[in-house]
């Protein structure tokens, strides 16, 4: 008995140990985000905008990624306009993404990103963690290309 629960339980160690490995992400951010199935505003800003094909690219990037419940946050009329002043989209778009993969491990270690738009975003991980005004609600969506990190805000750069 005791050997058959030895075996036992080296089967489900083993089991375990497998299923805990990481596995590489297949699809790209872009990709990614479009499965998840709460980024459609997003993949609309990000095709007006020109820059599908860039978060398509190798990388590696890190996105802060508004949901389209944080779209809706903006005042009525915002998505629209912005769909409409490609410079001033892609300004805003840019600001969310950072060159390289910072897990959120590194996230909480750091006070600013310097984003691809070329400011810094603010970052707080004194209470979960903030981005500027905007809480992350989903970390580390892995990416093949990148991480997502889901937040529940549209940030702003300074106009």
């Amino acid at each position: 008995m005791t050997r058959l629960f030895n075996i036992a339980a080296a089967t489900l160690l083993v089991v375990g140990l497998g299923a805990a490995r990481p596995v590489a992400a297949e699809k790209d951010i872009v990709d990614t985000a479009v499965a998840a199935g709460q980024f459609t505003t997003l993949a609309a800003a990000l095709k007006a905008a020109g820059l599908i094909d860039t978060l398509k690219g190798p990388g590696p990037f890190t996105v802060f990624a508004p949901t389209d419940a944080a779209f809706a946050k903006l005042p009525a009329g915002t998505v629209e306009a912005l769909l409409k002043d490609k410079a001033k989209l892609t300004r805003i778009l840019t600001y969310h993404v950072v060159a390289g993969k910072v897990m959120a491990a590194d996230v909480v270690k750091l006070k600013q990103a310097k984003t691809v738009e070329g400011s810094t975003v603010s970052i707080d991980a004194s209470n979960g963690v903030k981005i500027n005004d905007a809480t992350v609600v989903k970390a580390d969506v892995a990416a093949s290309n990148g991480v997502i990190h889901v937040i529940d805000t549209v940030i702003m750069p300074k106009m």
